[in-house]
């Protein structure tokens, strides 16, 4: 975990249960003596991030459907603080507006940017009901003057249809859909399950999900090059653009398609959360002059 994340040591259950009460059933004493929750039960997980909000960034009200993708919040907050050390090397760090993609029900980073960092966020997503949840959200939590919402109208594109003439975003962020298809998101649930000791015929996503929030045709890779060739399109209203690449082997493909559209930099920004290793790649279309002119406009 990052140096500044809340999540370096154990959960402190009793306190987590404290500022969220619905916790409770979910904890047990397991073998070695220890409070902990079943992670293979989405409802436990719901819960225990749910609680995790409460406790750390004062986000009292996170409702949302079961169905719907459960972000776990540590590693969502992992990527606040290492996109907070990049904007912190460009001296970016006033009055920053985030354009979140694929912001989802639970507007999960513009609720952390803003706790943490006191960021803007405009949050996309090309479901209408997930764009409503996240609204309520984020009304019953009064940051409504934080954070916008707007629905992509084509599922086709990404940033065209969303990103309007006057924005001007210091950087974008996104988890991408990992999986070509539901069959492909099953798989990876299976062999998930297989190693928390869960396996059997009934396959239960931990952080559920639905399939718009899971599934792009073609899969991780076709969903970032699509991202990448977009991004081109608006090379002077971002300053960063950035993304979680789940697959390593997407990241040298990225960066050679960003270098025949332009990119003037590419950066592979690493997350180390316990046994996981994670990626955050970043790109700019800036020349340095532009850069250095940022905060001057």
């Amino acid at each position: 975990m990052h140096k500044n994340s809340y999540h370096n040591t154990k959960y402190n259950f009793d306190e987590l249960v404290k500022n969220y009460d619905a916790l409770k059933e979910h904890v047990f004493i397991n073998d070695y003596q220890t409070q902990t929750i079943d992670f293979s039960n989405p409802l436990a997980v719901k819960a225990l991030n749910t609680a995790l909000l409460a406790t750390h960034y004062d986000i009292k009200f996170w409702e949302f459907p079961d169905q719907n993708l459960c972000p776990p919040i540590p590693s969502r907050a992992d990527y606040m603080h290492h996109l907070a050390d990049l904007l912190r090397r460009n001296k970016l760090q006033s009055t920053v507006h985030i354009l979140d993609i694929g912001t989802g029900a639970t507007a999960v980073y513009p609720l952390l940017g803003h706790s943490i960092y006191k960021w803007h966020f405009v949050g996309t997503d090309v479901d209408k009901n997930s764009l409503q949840i996240a609204q309520n959200i984020i009304e019953k939590n009064n940051i409504t003057a934080a954070i916008e919402l707007r629905l992509q109208p084509d599922y086709q594109h990404i940033l065209k249809g969303v990103i309007k003439s006057t924005d001007r975003f210091t950087a974008s962020v996104c988890n991408p859909p990992f999986y070509k298809s539901q069959a492909d998101a099953l798989e990876a649930t299976k062999t998930k399950l297989k190693g928390l000791g869960k396996g059997g015929d009934k396959v239960v996503r931990n952080f559920s999900g639905t399939p718009t929030e899971l599934c792009y045709a073609g899969g991780e890779k076709a969903f970032l090059h699509n991202y990448l060739y977009e991004s081109s399109q608006y090379k002077q209203q971002c300053f960063w653009f950035t993304s979680l690449v789940s697959n390593v082997n997407h990241v040298e493909s990225m960066r050679a398609s960003l270098k025949k559209l332009g990119a003037t930099q590419f950066e592979v920004l690493d997350m180390i959360q316990g046994n996981k290793v994670s990626r955050i790649v970043a790109w700019s279309f800036l020349t340095e002059d532009e850069q250095n002119d940022w905060n001057k406009k």
